[in-house]
Order: C-alpha cells, then structure tokens, then sequence
C-alpha cells in the first residue's frame, strides 16, 4: 500500500421527493434541483463543494429515472463533464444506492474512495468539511467507513445521533464510532447534546469502494447480490448507466447506516462544525438563509410591510404583505403556500391531501422541464389549449405525430427547423406554421439563441400520451 490514500471519487444521492418545501419542490422536480439558497441548484453545490478534493474525477450520481436529465444538464453547467449517472429503477434507500456506485467504481478502482453525499443539504463552512474528509482519508484506506458528525447546536429530535468512543480532540480526527440512536425524545437528545459525546448524523460516508462492498457483502448479502446482477446486466444509454430493472427489485430496501454502518465493527466518526442543514422543511430554510433586521427572508419580487421573522418567496409574481409574524409565504405559477412557520412540518400533509385528490400540483410545476428546454401553459380549455415553448440552442423535439391533435406554432424567438410530413423549412420570428392531426412533425432549434414559440393545441383529447415517436435524440422511443 503506498503512503498516499487513494483518491476521492464523489457519489451524490438525488434521490428524495422533498415534500415539506411544497409548492416549490414537486417529485419531478425536488429540492436537489432547485436554487434554494443561491443561484446554484443544491445538486451544483454539492458538486462544487467537494470539487478541490477531487479535481479530476467527475462524479458518480445515482438518479431516479424522471430526473436524469435534470442531473445530466445541471452537472454539465459546473463543468462536470462526464458524470457516470447511474439510473435506480425504483427507489430502495441509500444502502443500495451506494452498492450500485461501488460496484461501478471498484470496475476500475476498488480502492477508490467514495464520498458519498445526499444532493439536498446545506454546508456554510465548506473548508471545515474538506478538512474533516482529509482527516477521514486514512482511516478509509486502512478498512474503516467514515461517518461525517456535526456537532450539535441543539437538542434537535429529527436527526439521529452517533456516539463516539471518545472524546475528540481540537483538530478534526477519526473516533471509533460506540452506538446510533434514531431521533431519540427530546429529553434524550437533550442529554446527548450536553454530554458532548454525541454528534448529529450528517449521511455523509467516506469508504474504499471494496470496502463497503465486503462489508456489505457480510452484513447485508441479499443487497450485494441483487445490485451485483444488476449492474453486471446494466446497458449504456447516453451518459446514463440503466442498471437492470428486474435484478435491482429483488434488493431489499435499507439504509447504509441500518445495512452497514450499526453492524461494522470498522465504523468511524469525524466530527465537524461546518453549519450543516439538511434543509427538511421551510422552517430549517429560514435559519440557512441568513434572515434580514426584521428576521425575514425575502426571495423574488417580495414587498413586506411591517413583518417580522417570515420566509416569504415569489416565483411568478408580486407577493405584498403586511402585519405578518412568523409566517412562511410561498407563491408559484399554480399554487401559494400560507403556514404559521411552527408548522412547517405539516406541509408533508398537505402534499399527502393533494396526492389522495390526485391533483397535479405535487408532481409538477405549472413550467414542464424536458430534456430539450421547457413548457409552459398559459390556457386550457375544452378542445384547446396553448402552450409556451422553449427550446434550447441545438436542441430538437423527437419527430412524432399525434391522433387526436393538431397544432399551430407560432415563433415568438429565434429560428426553428421545421420537418413535416416529410418536408422541412425555416421559420423565424412572427411567422407561423400549422401541423395537421396524423402529420409526422419535429422542430429543431439550428440557432444559438434560446427558440421560443407559441403552440396552440386543437383536437378532441389534448393528454401528452398522445404522442407517436418515430426518431427521438434522447433515446425516448426505447425506454
């Protein structure tokens, strides 16, 4: 073994729906992927906060299949070029998750070490963390698994604890890891925190990738065996890596610290104070937002008069108040949350309420987002409806007919490549064309300017299951 640990590989977990920040956040678009604190996506921070530790190595994401292109383009603008995106046919926890990452990496490096972190948390001090991950870096190449700490600012009762063997020094240093209690009372939480031996648990692991596999492998046997078929069987779709459907589903479902972390007899913890949130609920986004004098924290076109220690958000127009206290106010195309910001935590319900209805408000915004650009309604009625088009430079949609619809496109933006029924021609902006019902059609944008367009949709069923793909650039008619 050389004296130098292995290098750094990042494996960031997308997965989570992120209820509790409803409206914003809908399962096709959940908190990972939005700017929640800054102009970067939670997943770009992510990205960008471990990149000094590993700066030639493109990250590993495990992806839900609705969101891989979310992740591909979103990875893409922080200049991670060839993320390996490996494709979680169902949703098993982080466990399995992990698995399908270490057998990837192991294929080329079983020493690599993987730092395995959720996509959605908050870290304000990022050098304390990179410095807790090197002082983590030995112990990993000796065989341990490193849990990352935070020390704890309050007897919180959502987060689990770990106790460590001992007392840690000053300087950040791997402890041998003593017990897990899972969101003990607060009575409980509150001893822990005064003891000072008992830290919060980020889900932030380092581990070689043979390691966690061994380690797996005695402890949890039926998820190594079910994520090694998997990938063993998976096929390569683009940047993506489909790991096999079927193989996958016979994996139990469990967390790394259920599945590994409490059985190891090689568990360590480095604890770290690094303002670290996992942003569960408005509430917990109001205290990372570095609230104004009047405790408020005012995202978008936001006028407050006299209100106080409110989180108030406008995404598609002016939110005023006036009088408030404590409250949280988040306004989107279609939908506006009120709630009393000591309630934050019942907005999981509320989505709970809306999924029993079978509204679409918790599954979409009112802006669609689609691997070449984004949709927006603007009206919707019986026999009709009208869309807003943006397709982005170099982009096309699949070439495709539709039964029961026909079209009208009018450029608004930019200049669109335009194939129908087997011919194709130009348009630019303020001139129009129409798509019969049954005619094969695809628009392309040849430009280096966003296109956008308007799309009036005319027919007797208006459902976007009425599409036919005959080419698709992103391999759609496949999977």
């Amino acid at each position: 073994m050389s004296d130098a640990p292995a290098r750094i590989v990042p494996v960031l977990l997308t997965g989570g729906s992120g209820t509790r920040l409803w409206p914003l956040s809908r399962s096709q678009y959940p908190k990972q992927f939005l700017p929640l604190v800054d102009d970067w996506t939670m997943l770009q921070a992510t990205s960008e906060r471990v990149r000094p530790l590993a700066p030639e190595a493109d990250p590993f994401v495990v992806c839900n299949e609705a969101h891989r292109f979310l992740a591909a383009e979103q990875l893409r603008e922080v200049g991670a070029q060839n993320p390996a995106i490996l494709l979680e046919p169902e949703g098993k926890n982080t466990a399995p998750a992990l698995a399908l990452a270490a057998l990837e990496a192991a294929q080329s490096d079983p020493a690599a070490q993987l730092l395995v972190l959720p996509a959605d948390h908050v870290i304000e001090d990022p050098e304390a963390f990179r410095a807790a991950v090197n002082a983590g870096q030995q112990a990993a190449d000796q065989g341990g698994i490193v849990a990352f700490g935070i020390e704890p600012s309050s007897p919180e009762t959502g987060y689990g604890y770990i106790r460590a063997e001992s007392r840690p020094g000053q300087a950040p240093e791997p402890v041998p890891i003593r017990g897990f209690t899972e969101k003990p009372d607060a009575a409980t939480a509150e001893g822990f925190v005064a003891s000072g031996d008992y830290f919060w648990n980020s889900g932030i692991f380092l581990t070689r990738a043979d390691t966690y596999l061994n380690e797996l492998g005695r402890h949890a046997p039926g998820i190594l065996a079910a994520c090694r078929e998997a990938v063993e069987t998976a096929t390569r779709d683009m940047d993506f890596i489909r790991v096999d459907a079927a193989a996958f589903a016979a994996s139990p479902a469990d967390s790394i610290d259920y599945a590994v972390m409490e059985r190891t007899e090689n568990a360590f913890v480095v604890p770290v104070a690094t303002g670290w949130s996992d942003v569960g609920s408005w509430s917990a986004l109001h205290e990372v937002s570095h609230p104004d004098a009047d405790g408020n924290v005012v995202r978008g076109d936001v006028i407050a008069r006299d209100s106080r220690n409110c989180y108030l958000r406008a995404e598609d127009r002016l939110l005023a108040t006036a009088g408030l206290e404590n409250q949280l106010v988040v306004e989107t195309g279609d939908a506006v949350l009120v709630a009393s910001r000591d309630r934050a935590q019942e907005v999981k319900e509320l989505v709970a309420e809306l999924q029993a209805a079978d509204r679409p408000e918790p599954v979409t915004h009112k802006r669609v987002y689609r691997p070449w650009g984004a949709y927006e309604g603007i009206a919707n009625a019986d026999r009709y409806q009208v869309k807003h088009l943006l397709i982005k430079p170099g982009a096309e949609l699949s070439l495709q007919l539709h039964h029961h619809r026909a079209e009208h496109w009018i450029i608004v933006k930019g200049t669109a490549l335009v194939e129908r029924d087997g011919e194709s021609f130009l348009l630019s902006e303020d001139q129009s064309t129409y798509i019969p019902i049954g005619n094969q059609h695809r628009i392309s944008n040849p430009g280096k300017i966003p296109l956008e367009l308007i799309e009036v949709q005319t027919g007797s069923y208006l459902g976007e299951d009425d599409i036919v793909r005959f080419e698709d650039s992103y391999r759609r008619t496949e999977y």
